[in-house]
């Protein structure tokens, strides 16, 4: 009796252990600052496939597209989301370099300060990035006083589309138009071509 009773408690013991392998495994996942530092030092070393052992494909092309130099702070985190930031260049957009958000052992997304070599592509990317409640992506193309004017009121499936109506110049850069029932929206844009453009301000007016 004394023989069965040990045996079945071997037996519970090794049952538990089994189910406590997935909460181990999940609590040895590297911690977001080390994932996002190792795809940069990646990408920093040019060293694509490395880079891939980090990030996601899609992560890692929009990495490697970067278009301005090195990030020279960072990684800083919150929760799953790391910034690397410029200190010595201005690029345009809030987002001020490159941001990764990372789900266990690999960054998953990556959004980085965009070079927009039209006005009319970076007031799309603004709007684009609306409709899809993203306002990581606004950050690459917009400041926040930009943002936060766009997303005032949160964008739901059923909301009138904005009308495009192009953009024209004014005095400090250019305005770019869009029409909605009642009203209409004109996004300013500042830059230029070489260093490239991004939405400053938003201005509404009614019909």
């Amino acid at each position: 009796m004394t023989k069965r009773l040990l045996l079945g408690a071997a037996a519970t013991a090794a049952t538990a252990a089994l189910l406590l392998q997935p909460a181990a495994a999940q609590a040895a996942s590297p911690k977001p600052v080390t994932v996002s530092g190792k795809l940069f030092k990646a990408w920093v070393a040019g060293d694509e496939a490395k880079a891939l052992k980090y990030g996601s494909p899609s992560a890692v092309k929009t990495l490697f597209a970067y278009p301005y130099r090195t990030p020279d702070v960072g990684p800083k985190c919150y929760g799953k989301v790391c910034d690397f930031a410029h200190t010595s260049v201005t690029v345009p957009g809030a987002l001020n370099g490159i941001r990764m958000i990372v789900s266990g052992s690999k960054v998953v997304k990556v959004y980085t300060s965009r070079h927009l070599t039209k006005p009319s592509h970076a007031a799309k990317w603004l709007y684009k990035a609306y409709l899809a409640n993203d306002k990581n992506a606004a950050m690459e193309v917009a400041t926040f006083k930009a943002i936060t004017q766009q997303f005032k009121a949160k964008y739901q499936p059923g909301d009138q589309i904005h009308q495009f109506m192009g953009c024209e110049k004014e005095s400090k850069g250019y305005i770019c138009h869009w029409y909605y029932e009642g009203g209409a929206a004109n996004m300013h844009v500042r830059g230029s071509k070489i260093r490239g453009y991004y939405v400053d301000h938003i201005t509404y007016v009614a019909d």
